[in-house]
This record gives C-alpha cells, structure tokens and sequence, in this order.
C-alpha cells in the first residue's frame, strides 16, 4: 500500500510512538503546516519524517533563531541536490501532528507523533514543499521476540544506570518501562545515545526481533564504555536534537 504525504526532512531519525516537537520557521515548512491546518480536525494531519544522509544537507543552519540577514536557497528542495531523494535514508516513519499553532510572526509550534514506518519511493519537489510517494512497512514480530524484549529492558535499565553514574546524578526510576516487543524496541532505539547512521539502522530493522537482538548487542557495547568513562556531557537520555528546519 502507498501513500502521498508532505515530506519534513530532519537531520535526526523519528521511531514509531515517539513525541516530535518541532519549532517550524523555513517558509517551505511553513507552507507546508498552513496546508495540513486544512485537514478537518477529526482527520489525521499527517507528514513523512526522514533523515537527512550525513553531508547532504548543504543548507545553511545555525543554533537559535534564523538569521533573518542571511540569504538561504529558496524552494522545497533547497539543500538537497538536484534530485533530493538521494539526499534522504529510504525508510522514514509517518508523523500525526495532534498540534499546530501558527505564531503571530507566522512561524509555528508543532507537536507530532510517530505513527507508521514507510519506505520513501519518490520525491516530488514541484509544489511549495516537499512530498513523497511512500510505501508502508508492516511490523512484524520475528523469532523470539518476547524474550529478546525482555533481555532488552533489563540491559536498559543497566544502561540508564551506567550513564547517570558516569554523569554523576540521580537516575529517576518512577516510569514504567513497557512490555510489547515493538514497543521496547522504539523505545530503546529512540533513548539511547547513538548516532544518526546506527538509529536509522535500527528503524530499517527488518523485524522487531532482529531490531532488538541489534539493541541488545550496542547497550552491552555501550555499558561497558560508559563504565570506563570518569563523566559524559550533560543531556537529558530521552532528548533528541533540536530540529533546525
């Protein structure tokens, strides 16, 4: 089954269940929010998140508000090379924004949630913005995901515990951890500290328990790095990186 969505390229990788805030302020997004504030709001507003490949965004950014001196590249493809769809990892997830709100600068505050993965077929770069032609990826389960999952939390747990030591802070212990397979392994995908090439990697997994096996083995790695490590940069586990769109 394919679908048609706008298509919102980030230089981080967006897993099933997770919440996206976005802070959108580049016009081609811009418009891109006007047009899904159309859809009736018992209709899903939905957009294709996919991740940027390592050195193909050639689009100026910068932490903090954009410069508004500076002269980017203008258009829904600007950044991306005359033919963006190798500028992006071919399986991205299908974002639901529950929030849009338009500033009074005409910016807006997004906040979205990963539903479905997809596999990017297409780009189209002849409207306002991005769109994609996008193929949906069915989850499924594997061999002995039940018990990789299990194997998976409780690695997890060790590794949350390794990292707030090595960050020299208290590890808050009060939320519950889920226990459907897929569930574990976005999660655990979306809160370790990995880079961008691994995360996708790990969405692109061909079923929850090959993804899970693929965590196992990096938190083991992970945990015993951490473990020799006097202290690690401050950043919240859960965190992801701030969108510069």
């Amino acid at each position: 089954m394919t679908v048609r969505l706008p298509l919102f390229p980030l230089n981080s990788v967006l897993f099933p269940g997770l919440v996206l805030p976005l802070n959108v302020f580049e016009e081609r997004y811009r418009a891109m929010m006007r047009e899904l504030l159309k859809t009736p709001e018992e209709e899903p507003r939905r957009f294709a998140v996919v991740a940027i490949r390592d050195g193909h965004e050639v689009a100026p950014s910068a932490p903090g508000m954009p410069d508004p001196t500076a002269l980017p590249d203008r258009g829904p493809a600007a950044g991306f090379g005359p033919d963006p769809v190798k500028s992006f990892h071919g399986v991205g997830c299908v974002a639901d924004a529950a929030t849009i709100r338009e500033r009074a600068d005409g910016t807006f505050e997004v906040l979205a949630t990963g539903t479905t993965r997809v596999r990017l077929t297409s780009v189209d770069a002849s409207g306002p913005f991005l769109t994609a032609e996008l193929e949906e990826l069915e989850e499924e389960p594997g061999d002995e995901a039940g018990a990789l999952a299990e194997g998976v939390l409780r690695a997890f747990r060790q590794y949350q515990k390794r990292l707030a030591g090595a960050r020299e802070r208290s590890l808050s212990t009060g939320a519950e951890l889920p226990d459907q397979p897929s569930v574990v392994s976005y999660l655990v995908a979306a809160a370790m500290m990995l880079d961008t090439p691994t995360k996708q990697r790990l969405l692109q997994a061909p079923d929850t328990a090959s993804r899970l096996r693929d965590e196992l083995k990096l938190l083991r790695t992970e945990t015993s790095i951490i473990r020799s490590l006097p202290s690690l940069p401050s950043s919240d586990l859960t965190r992801g990186p701030t969108s510069l769109n």
